[in-house]
């Protein structure tokens, strides 16, 4: 399994994570987004919806429910109720259950350095689980630059 470690350094999660959820389902894949808390959930519920007026991303959460029918699940919670194939970690979540996706992007705030540790720490154990890592990080411009695999 591959495990995507995304190092936020000019831009917020919510500018960055859209951009990223946009190319999961332009590839026709599924994903569930893992965050730290249901207030987070909901902030980002109501910023995939206007994040951009010219776009429309579909996604839902527990509150919305239909979960099986929905392209981008947001979760606090280990779940796949909707068969992704991708996970997307922010807020520093962890998840024991990587190896039921075909990938996981790991998105942290490089201008934390506590985000910076802990990513650290789980880059560690996906490496000594035995997943295929790489490690972006963004660009001046808000783009990604391969930095290691």
């Amino acid at each position: 399994m591959r495990v995507d470690f995304y190092h936020l350094q000019t831009s917020p999660l919510e500018r960055a994570l859209p951009a990223l959820l946009e190319r999961v389902v332009g590839a026709g894949k599924r994903a569930v987004v893992m965050a730290a808390s249901d207030d987070r959930i909901e902030a980002l519920n109501n910023h995939l919806w206007v994040y951009n007026p010219n776009s429309w991303l579909a996604h839902g959460s527990e509150k919305d429910g239909f979960a099986a029918d929905q392209p981008i699940y947001l979760t606090v919670k280990e779940e796949n109720p909707n068969g992704a194939s991708i996970l997307v970690l922010t807020d520093g979540m962890s998840a024991a259950f990587l190896g039921s996706f075909e990938r996981c992007l790991d998105m942290f705030d490089g201008t934390s350095e506590e985000a910076v540790g802990q990513a650290r720490s789980r880059w560690a154990e996906a490496k000594k689980a035995g997943h295929e890592l790489h490690y972006w990080q963004q660009t001046e411009s808000g783009s990604w630059a391969e930095k290691a695999t």
